[in-house]
């Protein structure tokens, strides 16, 4: 599961380190970004661009949008065969922007909450699905989903899943329209590498100390 992320690295580093041509909505970065919430998200048609979806993917045919609250994960091993992502999978694939993520590992009736980043220090793309949903009243809603896999050895002592995050030299290939090689795409839900990521227990008297869930 990914439930919250983090947020913070300025505009113009995403900018460079997505190689990103347009950005078509304005940025919000946040340091406990949750479902419903709008996030970043690098997409590539005639050009990259880095645009705004709400997290919580809503299917094309669903009645409403409320169903979202339940679609802000995809998991790997199922994403390119359920219905209500497979369509995503093969033509809608983005990479959702952050610098790291909370989870958080059970102890009796409490949770513990832990910040899990890159060593790099710089900000990730998690591979994620967006669609467009319309409204009743005829109004469009751009909405994404988070894949999760098999955690890492470093998540794996807290949590049973984690995040996909794309390696850099496979980004392109994951946001590229016409790549619809089911196998290949697949073979990029893997764990990222334990050796390239850090953890820290997260400080619960901080003021900005992400609720469980």
């Amino acid at each position: 599961m990914c439930g919250r992320f983090v947020l913070l690295t300025d505009l113009s580093v995403i900018v460079a380190a997505f190689g990103i041509a347009e950005t078509g909505s304005e940025y919000r970065p946040g340091d406990n970004i949750s479902p419903g919430q709008q996030v970043a998200a690098v997409v590539r048609d005639d050009k990259t661009r880095l645009v705004s979806y709400r997290w919580g993917l809503v299917p094309p045919w669903a009645k409403d949008a409320s169903i979202g609250y339940k679609m802000f994960n995809a998991r790997a091993e199922t994403v390119a065969d359920k219905p209500s992502f497979k369509r995503a999978f093969q033509h809608r694939r983005c990479l959702i922007i952050a610098d790291g993520f909370y989870e958080w590992q059970r102890s009796g009736k409490s949770k513990k909450p832990f910040y899990f980043s890159l060593k790099s220090g710089q900000p990730f793309g998690f591979a994620g699905l967006y669609e467009t949903w319309v409204s009743p009243q005829r109004e469009p809603l751009n909405t994404c989903t988070i894949i999760t896999t098999e955690p890492n050895e470093l998540v794996r002592s807290i949590h049973d899943r984690m995040p996909v995050i794309v390696p850099k030299d496979k980004e392109a290939s994951w946001i590229d329209p016409v790549n619809h090689d089911r196998e290949v795409l697949l073979s990029l839900l893997k764990p990222y590498p334990a050796v390239a990521m850090t953890m820290s227990e997260v400080d619960t008297k901080t003021p900005y100390m992400p609720k469980p869930f």
